[in-house]
């Protein structure tokens, strides 16, 4: 027989009188069969589908892996990943959304603000973790952060509060700064444009609007800058500013402006200061929802988390190129700073 609520064998006593060949092997077959059912319960394996704007060794897959396999989950023993992947091109975004729809995976992970609306039009039952810059409210993705209040949940690392506090960072590098432009897309919702224009009024900082759309526009937009006679760039970050993020260093180093950003690589890559999340702790946060989900809870009951940790990097190496000297009490609040 077996056990009530266990699916394990359960082999009667031996008794006088009984076949001993028969006990034996019965007994035998019962110590192969509890170990054997006891591993199928054990070795469901969770279906995660991924949504891609460029591709599986791109984006913040393989942050995700890493974040998931310290969780436990082991590719090919307890998960398996289902890639859809535009290659860039987000005119793919909705057929590959609904493709990983039909292949009804467990779970649905869409990284980035551009593709997580494209796997909520696709599913309304799926569970569905986003990571995205992008405000989820304002995009229609939950009913709001506290109560989700559908399929989808996960991490936003929108950051219209820090746009002032970058400005105010520039200001005590540079204290002469009175012009600064805003690289932007205006196609990419958030607050932080208009969080900037506030702070630079209260800063006493003229703030000018550089508008892009695609790659083509940014050689026009620093030209623009040039002539306004700005004397730093903010870039509010986005996936056009992430996929051009080389070109946007260059073009600021050419021109000798100062470069500032919301998150770490941007500061690394040549830029001279960055304040933003810690882009390691969104990804774990992230990996978390997904454990809890599969675990059981329902997305609706998971409010979308933000970040509370935050870092200022600080480019020395940049800044002495540019022949700036940043004062030592900026330098001891850094977070990091690059020489």
């Amino acid at each position: 027989m077996t056990g009530r609520g266990t699916g394990l064998a359960i082999q009667p006593p031996y008794r006088p009188g009984m076949d001993r060949r028969r006990f034996l092997l019965s007994s035998l077959a019962g110590a192969i069969v509890a170990p054997l059912a006891a591993e199928a319960q054990q070795a469901k394996i969770a279906r995660l589908g991924v949504l891609l704007f460029g591709t599986p060794d791109t984006d913040a897959f393989p942050a995700i892996r890493r974040a998931l396999g310290a969780l436990g989950y082991v590719e090919g023993r307890n998960i398996l990943f289902e890639h859809r992947y535009a290659e860039g091109r987000p005119e793919r975004l909705p057929a590959l959304a609904s493709d990983l729809v039909r292949s009804k995976p467990d779970l649905i992970i869409a990284a980035g603000g551009d593709v997580a609306p494209f796997a909520k039009r696709a599913t309304g039952t799926i569970p569905i973790v986003m990571i995205t810059s992008a405000d989820p409210v304002q995009g229609g993705l939950v009913a709001s952060l506290a109560r989700p209040g559908g399929n989808v949940t996960g991490v936003t690392f929108v950051s219209s509060d820090l746009a002032g506090k970058r400005l105010q960072f520039l200001k005590e590098a540079a204290p002469g700064v009175t012009r600064v432009a805003v690289l932007w897309n205006p196609d990419h919702p958030d607050g932080e444009f208009p969080a900037t224009l506030a702070a630079g009024r209260s800063l006493g900082v003229q703030v000018q609007s550089l508008e892009v759309r695609g790659r083509d526009d940014f050689a026009g937009a620093f030209a623009a800058a040039i002539r306004e006679r700005v004397e730093a760039v903010i870039v509010i970050s986005s996936r056009l500013m992430t996929l051009n993020r080389a070109r946007i260093v260059d073009l600021a180093a050419q021109n000798r402006l100062l470069l500032v950003s919301g998150y770490g690589p941007w500061a690394a890559g040549g830029g001279l200061l960055s304040y933003g999340p810690d882009l390691d702790a969104v990804i774990r946060s992230s990996a978390t929802y997904v454990d809890r989900i599969l675990k059981g809870a329902k997305p609706a009951d998971l409010p979308v988390e933000q970040p509370t940790k935050f870092e200022l990097v600080i480019n020395l190496k940049t800044a002495k190129t540019l022949g700036l000297t940043i004062p030592p009490s900026l330098l001891l609040r850094a977070d990091q700073v690059i020489e």
